[in-house]
């Protein structure tokens, strides 16, 4: 009986002694696919002739590809504007652009496509890819104004005085005589006497995302953008050296941050 215990025991046990120890295999997980449904960033964009602010909502369609729209504010310089400095006769100094007869208030709209060539498969990895755009361009028109210098004889002695005017036909001598401009007019003066004009707008830009299944947007941009008008955009006084014209093409930079979810 005894041996048979004996033997029973060693038939038990001999499995055990022959086991091996699998230790834990780590698994690479995959992030790639569509972790969120939405996504909403802030632009901030730097031109050659300008700034602008935008908001951005996307629909994310697959890993590799986001359908946005966009609306933007910004503004443009001509290039050919020099500020010119002077001492005002209220003994302020201060400076104005010589030859410049409206601000240009860009309102951008569109509907464009983010898509990436490389896999988002690393967690905070960094993504590259490529956006296009185009919409409808709203250019607002904001008349210059200048304080400009008059005199009048009141007891037989001259008096000057100064009024703030835009630019017209009627005191083009005065408005581009350096002698009579007194200094700029405040940037509010004009707001009431908006003009716009229409046309469309577009951009093509390399995409940089960085932690592409983060919760949070972080994106660089460079590309270029352009603005075409049905008219020509009067931001200078036109001569025969100087024209407006009807189009603007720039090269931009811009930084984009905001945020995923899944409402």
């Amino acid at each position: 009986m005894r041996f048979l215990l004996i033997t029973l025991l060693f038939a038990c046990l001999s499995p055990l002694s022959g086991q091996r120890v699998i230790s834990p295999k780590l698994v690479e997980v995959d992030w790639k696919g569509i972790v969120y449904k939405k996504e909403w960033s802030i632009d901030f964009r730097i031109h050659e002739n300008g700034a602008a602010i935008a908001y951005n909502t996307g629909q994310i369609k697959s890993y590799n590809k986001t359908n946005y729209y966009h609306i933007e504010l910004g503004f443009t310089r001509d290039p050919r504007e020099k500020s010119q400095s002077k001492i005002s006769s209220r003994g302020r100094s201060g400076t104005f652009i010589y030859g410049k007869v409206n601000n240009l208030i860009n309102v951008r709209v569109g509907a464009g496509v983010k898509r990436y060539l490389s896999e988002k498969q690393k967690r905070k990895g960094i993504a590259v890819g490529y956006t296009y755009e185009i919409g409808p361009s709203i250019a607002l028109l904001k008349p210059y104004y200048l304080d400009l210098i008059y005199t009048t004889e009141q007891g037989g002695t001259l008096q000057a005085f100064t009024l703030s005017e835009r630019y017209s036909e009627e005191n083009a001598d005065r408005f581009l005589n350096i002698n009579t401009i007194d200094n700029k007019s405040s940037f509010f003066t004009g707001f009431d006497e908006l003009s716009l004009r229409a046309g469309i707008q577009g951009k093509l830009a390399a995409h940089l995302s960085w932690g592409a299944f983060d919760k949070s947007v972080k994106a660089f941009e460079t590309g270029v953008m352009f603005d075409l008008f049905a008219t020509k955009i009067p931001i200078m006084v036109e001569t025969s050296e100087i024209s407006n014209k009807p189009y603007f093409v720039r090269l931009y930079l811009n930084l984009q941050l905001g945020s995923r979810n899944n409402r």
